[in-house]
C-alpha cells in the first residue's frame, strides 16, 4: 500500500515550511541575533550575517512572510523583530537542541562571547543564563514563585511585583509566568509576562546593562545592591569568573 501524500495545507506541510525557513544559515543567524528582543534594521542584520544588503532583504522578506518576523517602518528605515514570544521560544529551543554536547569554542573571541552569554543574556524579552537562573532561584527560595512547572506567582509574589510597580495582568493571551529551560544552565529561568516585566525593570533602573553587540548582559554595581536587597542574592553570584 503506497503512502498517502500530505493533504494541501496540512499540519505536515506547515511544519515543513516552517522548518525550511530556518534551514538556511543566514536566516538562522538573523533569528538568533533578534533573540536580544530589539528591532534591527536590514543593514545591521546584513552586517551581522556577513551578506550583502540585498541578500539580507530577500531572507527577511521570507521570514516575515513565514510569520517568524514582524516589521515596521519609521521614515526611510525598516525595522524587524521576532514576531512574538512563541517565535522566540521556537528559535531559543532550537538553539538549545543544537548546543554542542562537549565541544569547546575555538579562539579567544569565541571563548569570551560564549562566557558572556553563559553568564547572562536576554532570551527575547527576559533574563537568561546564570543571571536569569539566579534571579529565578532566589524568587522561588523566597516563596515569590511556586516551584511548579510554570513558576506560578504566589500571593507573596504578586505583592512583591506590585511593590515594584509591575502589573502582572498580561496583555492578550500570554501566560503570566512560564518556566523556560536555560540552554546553558540546563535549569529553568523565569519567562512569560512576569519575566518580561522583570527584565525591562532591571534595564530601566540600570540594574542590568547590555555587553557588546551580542545579547549578553551583566549586573551593574547598583543592580548588585538592589537585587541583593530585594532578593537576598549575594554579590559573589554576579562575579563568577569569565
Amino acid at each position: 500500500m503506497g503512502t498517502e501524500p500530505a493533504a494541501p495545507g496540512s499540519a505536515a506541510e506547515r511544519v515543513a515550511a516552517l522548518a525550511a525557513l530556518l534551514a538556511d544559515e543566514t536566516r538562522a543567524v538573523i533569528c538568533l541575533a533578534l533573540l536580544d528582543g530589539r528591532a534591527w534594521t536590514a543593514g545591521e542584520l546584513a552586517r551581522r550575517a556577513g551578506v550583502a544588503a540585498s541578500t539580507a532583504t530577500e531572507h527577511l522578506n521570507r521570514l516575515v512572510a513565514g510569520g517568524l518576523l514582524a516589521q515596521e517602518r519609521q521614515g526611510r528605515h525598516r525595522y524587524v523583530r521576532l514576531a512574538d514570544p512563541a517565535a522566540a521560544r521556537l528559535v531559543e529551543g532550537l538553539a538549545a537542541r543544537a548546543a554542542p554536547g562537549g565541544e569547546r569554542p575555538v579562539g579567544l573571541r569565541a571563548v569570551r562571547t560564549g562566557s558572556r552569554l553563559a553568564r547572562g543574556r536576554t532570551c527575547y524579552d527576559h533574563l537568561a543564563g546564570r543571571i536569569g537562573v539566579a534571579v529565578t532561584d532566589a524568587m522561588v527560595g523566597r516563596g515569590l514563585l511556586a516551584p511548579d512547572t510554570d513558576l506560578t506567582p504566589t500571593r507573596a509574589g504578586r505583592t512583591w511585583f506590585a511593590a515594584q510597580g509591575l502589573d502582572l495582568t498580561p496583555p492578550g493571551r500570554r501566560p503570566v509566568t512560564r518556566a523556560c529551560l536555560d540552554w546553558t544552565e540546563r535549569r529553568p529561568h523565569l519567562a512569560g509576562h512576569a519575566g518580561a516585566l522583570l527584565c525591562r525593570h532591571t534595564f530601566d533602573h540600570g540594574w542590568c546593562r547590555r555587553v557588546g553587540t551580542d545579547r549578553a548582559v551583566e549586573v551593574t554595581p547598583e543592580g548588585e545592591e538592589r537585587l541583593g536587597a530585594l532578593l537576598g542574592i549575594g554579590a559573589e553570584v554576579w562575579r563568577l569568573p569569565e
